[in-house]
C-alpha cells in the first residue's frame, strides 16, 4: 500500500480548485526508436444497433455483476442522440435518447444503502454531465439525473471517472485544455450532486483520460501532443508529461485512455486516430516501460478505423477469463473487410464498437 504524505493545511487551501500549469517531463518515456512493429489482433465480437443505421459512436464502456462474471454490459454512446447499452455479444438491450453524449465511464456506487454502478457521460449540448445507475439484479440502467458543469467551462468532452481516497470523481476536459475533478455524491432527495475539487490546465485539446484507482493517477491525452499524468492525492503538483506523441510509438490524435490490470501489472494503453492503432506501456511505479503496438484486424469480424474511445475491463468478464478491451470504430463492415472508401467518409456510414480477448494482445506482444 502506498502511504501519501499530505501536505500542510495552507497548502491544501491553496491547491484545492487551484488551477496547475504544465511542468517540463521528469520521466518522460524514451524516445522511440526508427521502427515500431504493430502486431494486428482480431476482433471477437461487435455492437449491432438495428434501427439505427448511421451511430454517431465515440466511447464505450465495460461493466460486470461483482457477484457473476458471466452478467455484463458493454455501454457505449452515440455523440449525436444518446446512451446504448448491449449485452457481451453486442446486442442492443437499451437505448437512452439523452442528448450528444461523449464520453463515457462508471464506477461502484451506492444510493440510499442500495449498492449499484454509477455510469456518467459528458453531455455537449445543455454542457454538463449526464447519469445513469445499473441495477445488478436486472442489468437495466435508469435515469439518475444531470449534473450541469460551469458556465466558463463551456463543453465539456472528454470524460473519465475515478475512486480515491473515499470520493467518487467525474473528470472532464475540454477542447481549451481545462481540465476539471468534480466529487459526485448522493444529493438531497437521492438526486446527483457534485462539487468542483481539482482543476488542471494544458495546452491545447485534450479528450481521453482515465484514473488509476490505486493511486490516484490521473492520465489525460492532449490530442497533438502527448500523455501526461496528474494526481488526485497531490493536486497541487502540476502535470507531467509521460509519453509525447512521437509519430512512432504514439501518433496524433491521441484519443482515449485505459488500464489494464493482469495480475499484479498494469499497462496503460491508448487509442490513435491518427493511424488506428493502440499504444501500450507497463505501469512501474513512476517509469512507463514500452509494451508495443496493436491494430485491430483479422477474423471474421472488420477492422477498426479511426478509433475513439477505448476500456478495459480487468479479470474475468463474460467468457474473457483475462478480461476484454471495447473499442470505437469509425466504419463498420458487414463481413471482415470494410466498405469502400466512398462509404467509410460519408456521413452515411455506420459506427460501432468491437470487443477483443486480452489473452490475443498479451499473445500478440508477447506480455
Amino acid at each position: 500500500m502506498r502511504i501519501w504524505k499530505w501536505a500542510p493545511a495552507a497548502m491544501l487551501l491553496l491547491a484545492a480548485c487551484g488551477e496547475r500549469k504544465v511542468a517540463e517531463p521528469a520521466t518522460e518515456t524514451a524516445a522511440a526508436p526508427a521502427e515500431v512493429i504493430t502486431v494486428s489482433v482480431p476482433a471477437v465480437a461487435e455492437t449491432l444497433v438495428p434501427d439505427n443505421p448511421t451511430v454517431d459512436a465515440d466511447d464505450p464502456v465495460l461493466w460486470r455483476d461483482p457477484a457473476d462474471p458471466a452478467r455484463a454490459l458493454w455501454i457505449g454512446t452515440d455523440k449525436s442522440k444518446g446512451l446504448y447499452v448491449h449485452d457481451m455479444a453486442g446486442r442492443m438491450l437499451q437505448f437512452f435518447p439523452d442528448g450528444p453524449v461523449n464520453n463515457v465511464d462508471q464506477r461502484s456506487f451506492a444510493v440510499g444503502g442500495k449498492p449499484t454502478a454509477l455510469v456518467a457521460a459528458s453531455e455537449r449540448e445543455k454542457f454538463g454531465v449526464m447519469t445513469w445507475l445499473i441495477d445488478p439484479a436486472t442489468l437495466k440502467l435508469s435515469r439518475w439525473g444531470f449534473l450541469p458543469t460551469e458556465k466558463e467551462f463551456g463543453e465539456p468532452y472528454g470524460f473519465c471517472m475515478g475512486q480515491f481516497g473515499g470520493e467518487t470523481f467525474a473528470i472532464a476536459n475540454n477542447k481549451a485544455g481545462e481540465v476539471r475533478a468534480y466529487a459526485i455524491s448522493v444529493g438531497a432527495g437521492g438526486k446527483p450532486a457534485m462539487a468542483l475539487k481539482h482543476k488542471w490546465k494544458l495546452g491545447s485539446q485534450t479528450e481521453g483520460c482515465v484514473v488509476n484507482d490505486e493511486t490516484g493517477e490521473l492520465y489525460v491525452g492532449e490530442e497533438d501532443v502527448g500523455i501526461w499524468r496528474m494526481s488526485l492525492a497531490d493536486a497541487a503538483a502540476a502535470p507531467v508529461k509521460i509519453a509525447p506523441v512521437d509519430g512512432s510509438r504514439l501518433v496524433a490524435d491521441v484519443e482515449g485512455l485505459t488500464i489494464m490490470r493482469d495480475g499484479a501489472r498494469q499497462f496503460l494503453i491508448a487509442s490513435s486516430q491518427g493511424d488506428s492503432a493502440f499504444a501500450v506501456w507497463e505501469i512501474k511505479g513512476g517509469e512507463y516501460a514500452w509494451a508495443g503496438r496493436f491494430r485491430v484486424a483479422g477474423g471474421s469480424i472488420d477492422p477498426v478505423t479511426e478509433t475513439d474511445g477505448v476500456d478495459a475491463w480487468s479479470g474475468p468478464i463474460a467468457g474473457f477469463p483475462e478480461g476484454a478491451i471495447a473499442m470505437h470504430d469509425t466504419c463498420d463492415g458487414e463481413g471482415p473487410n470494410d466498405p469502400d472508401t466512398a462509404v467509410c467518409e460519408s456521413d452515411g456510414k455506420q459506427q460501432n464498437y468491437k470487443l477483443v480477448d486480452w489473452r490475443d494482445v498479451k499473445k500478440a506482444l508477447s506480455i
